[in-house]
């Protein structure tokens, strides 16, 4: 399998109903777009880059999931317009 098809086949096994998840090659890495599905309100692309040594991993599935998670907390906390820390 090649590096993208690896990051698609398990970015199938997840659905989100406010976020959509894509992928597309990057040299030898592979970035991981989140975006989401409320195009007016939460407008901005997330991304995130898997690398060659990533994806040969064993533990892929589990870095996949544990950065995946991480990224859409990120992405929701970023999304504040305002918050003590911003003002």
């Amino acid at each position: 399998m090649t590096p993208l098809e690896i990051v698609i086949e398990e970015m199938a096994k997840y659905e989100h109903p406010f976020f959509e998840f894509s992928a597309s090659a990057k040299g030898e890495d592979v970035e991981l777009c989140i975006e989401s599905r409320i195009r007016d309100v939460l407008s901005p692309a997330y991304r995130i880059t898997f690398s060659e040594r990533d994806l040969k991993s064993t533990q892929f599935p589990w870095t996949f999931q544990r950065l995946l998670y991480s990224c859409l907390t990120d992405y929701i906390v970023e999304l504040f317009t305002r918050s003590p820390v911003t003002g």
